[in-house]
């Protein structure tokens, strides 16, 4: 039986799915979301659709990333269950073949500086990882190295990885990663952007370690 707090994650997950495809940033049964619980996670069901999920079949892996539950959990549950066990500064993990970032992922290019706002997702540029068949331990440790020190990776011919402290927070960065992505493609149609200079990325990452962040008490 699950306790109040886990319920709730459960259905914290089911939302961000609907949201996920009600911003764009996913279409129909594609992508998976996660969030840590405990000493194991949360994560969604292998190949149903969304707005079908009831908090019941919401998969549980413990520390051994064995499964618990009434469904198979997501194709892609390694990748998840790796990111989460690797990366202390992570609390949910969505994945979705979000439309530009798949177009660029299915070009083998990464999004670059061409614009400040791709310091949210850590660095200077979201890496696009190499390609892996899906569910794979090949595409996990693509993935985990294409997030080293970032929150967003590609996956080539495949889609988008995003990472972040909660449930609410992914979500916010997978609508900025897809944006920047249709902003590149968009620039892509007219010439090649400038790219911003490294020095310009270092200040503006240094700016965003207090971005957003209000004065305790206001």
């Amino acid at each position: 039986m699950t306790g109040r707090s886990e319920d709730n994650l459960r259905r914290r997950i089911i939302e961000t799915c609907l949201g996920m495809n009600r911003l764009g940033v996913n279409q129909g049964m594609a992508g998976n979301v996660s969030a840590r619980l405990g000493d194991g996670l949360l994560i969604t069901p292998s190949g149903m659709p969304y707005d079908a999920m009831k908090p019941a079949d919401i998969v549980f892996l413990d520390a051994d990333g064995q499964p618990h539950g009434e469904r198979n959990p997501s194709s892609e549950w390694r990748f998840h269950y790796d990111i989460l066990r690797h990366r202390g500064d992570a609390g949910a993990v969505l994945h979705a073949h979000a439309p530009f970032c798949t177009t660029l992922a299915c070009l083998g290019r990464e999004i670059p500086a061409f614009h400040y706002m791709v310091a949210v997702a850590g660095g200077d540029s979201v890496r696009c990882a190499p390609y892996a068949t899906f569910g794979s331990q090949e595409l996990s440790d693509n993935a985990l190295t294409a997030l080293d020190g970032r929150k967003a990776c590609l996956l080539a011919n495949h889609g988008m990885i995003c990472i972040d402290r909660d449930l609410d927070a992914v979500l916010a960065l997978a609508v900025e990663v897809e944006t920047l992505a249709r902003q590149y493609c968009q620039a892509l149609q007219l010439g090649e952007p400038v790219i911003l200079p490294a020095a310009e990325m270092r200040r503006v990452l240094e700016k965003f370690k207090t971005y957003g962040k209000q004065p305790a008490g206001s």
